[in-house]
């Protein structure tokens, strides 16, 4: 059986100095990829364009896609006017990550969002976001670690019976952390799978024989390369998009 192939979506590096400066590049880091092949799958990076048919044609040729990190997602997307504390948006990024989803869920391939990832798919699918963790005023924990990105700084509570919970078979989990928005209105059709201790939702899912999406808010392609339970998320996808692809 052949290798099933990841796509991996981009995002767009600007150069700002030397002989190539104003040059833009696609890229991503390389622990997706690493994170990708060590779990049994061929990274497939998807460079970010505008071009509708071409993005279509990405999801075609890939068995699975993984949504990666990076900025902001556009409030008015989900019907916001922009607050004081948003972050740096990228709307061409929400555009690209919006029609890689959108196909992904016509053409049945499993869908594994990472932080932003996770929230692009929530905003796609319905929901909406708090643009930043202090519009939460439930939130006591920091969930903007200064700490050596694979270095886990708080826990998580992991509901039973989901996609994750086998990975974490004691119901807690420990994660690093890099955001600083975070969902508010649930998707329709998603569960949350698990929290921080201060309710901030960590991850979610959307799993039918239609459809499959798997939402994580910390970054685990970070963690993987010494951490056995972060590899493990990249294998259980893998696997499922294995089970699910049309050889």
């Amino acid at each position: 059986m052949k290798k099933p192939v990841i796509g991996i979506s981009s995002n767009i590096l600007g150069l700002e100095k030397g002989l190539f400066a104003g040059y833009k590049r696609a890229y991503v880091d390389v622990s997706y990829i690493n994170a990708v092949i060590n779990a049994g799958g061929v990274p497939h990076l998807l460079p970010l364009n505008e071009h509708e048919d071409i993005i279509e044609e990405f999801v075609k040729n890939v068995d699975g896609i993984i949504l990666t990190g990076g900025n902001d997602v556009f409030p008015l997307l989900y019907g916001e006017e922009p607050k004081e504390k948003l972050g740096e948006i990228f709307p061409e990024r929400d555009k690209f990550d919006s029609l890689l989803i959108r196909y992904a869920i016509t053409y049945k391939k499993p869908i594994f969002g990472i932080c932003r990832g996770m929230q692009i798919a929530n905003v796609e699918c319905g929901g909406s976001l708090h643009q930043d963790l202090s519009y939460n005023e439930n939130v006591t924990i920091k969930h903007f670690q200064k700490a050596r990105a694979h270095t886990p700084t708080h826990s998580i509570t992991v509901a039973s019976n989901c996609f994750l919970s086998d990975i974490y078979p004691e119901g807690i989990g420990f994660i690093n952390s890099y955001h600083h928005q975070t969902i508010n209105k649930l998707a329709q059709g998603f569960v949350v799978t698990a929290k921080s201790a201060d309710g901030v939702i960590e991850a979610i899912e959307n799993i039918s024989d239609e459809i499959f999406i798997v939402g994580v808010q910390w970054h685990p392609e970070m963690m993987a390369i010494n951490d056995e339970t972060a590899q493990k998320l990249f294998e259980k996808f893998v696997n499922e998009v294995n089970l699910r692809k049309k050889n």
